[in-house]
């Protein structure tokens, strides 16, 4: 059944999450190239520079436009969604920020440095990122039920699938046969390396501090997403008020560019 706004938003939310792929994907394989020629803090300051505010406005507009198009399912007043939506979302988020980042590099406090991973829920998949994403667009699409979110969710887990195989080209490029012993002993799909033995979980591993910092995170997500309505209200007056022709623009601008 229909659920209001214009199918024009799905066509901007993919133009958006290609060009955030593009620039975020793309970062990264220039990472050596740029590291070479500014140094490694200057690179991830201009990494961030570019990638937070671009994460913002793609954040922003799922938010202002998450319940447009057709409404393929309703199943918000069911007594176990809310439940199973959250628990989902909460081990998404153990995916999604693995306690194999090291929090004082994201801002390039301290130096950052590419690593070989081979403990911790790297035992569970090679790619935890894409585990938490794909696992967060199925509990948030359970949720909402729109074609706008599917759309959403395609090009989000599209992108991460790209950096499955992206991620692996460019550690193999960096650390050659060590990278390739890790490769053999894990695996991309939850859990696969562990249930044909290549793999042992080894739970003093995943007690981090840096887990406690994810559970913090999952309550203040918790709390704020009563402020949602009132974030893709702001961001929406932001948008036309900055770029009134923007949901008119970019779908004619990309169906020419692929023409």
């Amino acid at each position: 059944m229909p659920s209001g706004g214009s199918p024009s938003s799905s066509l901007v939310m993919l133009a958006l999450l290609l060009a955030f792929a593009v620039l975020h994907s793309g970062g990264a394989s220039l990472r050596a190239w740029g590291v070479e020629r500014i140094g490694e803090r200057a690179w991830r300051l201009l990494f961030a520079t570019l990638s937070i505010p671009a994460a913002v406005v793609v954040i922003g507009y799922f938010l202002a436009h998450r319940y447009d198009g057709v409404r393929l399912w309703n199943l918000q007043d069911q007594p176990w969604i809310v439940p199973l939506v959250w628990i989902g979302t909460a081990i998404s988020f153990l995916f999604l920020y693995p306690a194999t980042y090291n929090l004082l590099e994201i801002p390039a406090l301290l130096k950052p440095q590419v690593r070989l991973y081979a403990t911790g829920i790297i035992r569970i998949s090679r790619h935890p990122q894409a585990v938490g994403q794909i696992l967060w667009c199925a509990t948030h699409l359970l949720w909402i039920g729109t074609s706008f979110t599917a759309w959403a969710c395609f090009g989000l887990i599209a992108h991460h699938l790209f950096a499955v195989w992206n991620g692996d080209r460019r550690l193999r490029n960096r650390f050659g046969a060590a990278f390739e012993d890790v490769k053999a002993s894990t695996s991309v799909i939850p859990f696969q390396a562990v249930l044909d033995g290549r793999q042992q979980l080894v739970l003093s591993e995943f007690l981090r501090p840096s887990q406690l910092g994810i559970a913090i995170a999952v309550g203040v997500f918790w709390w704020a997403h009563r402020y949602i309505g009132v974030a893709a209200t702001a961001f929406s007056r932001s948008a036309t008020a900055f770029w009134p022709n923007a949901t008119a623009f970019l779908p004619s601008a990309l169906a020419h560019w692929l023409a």
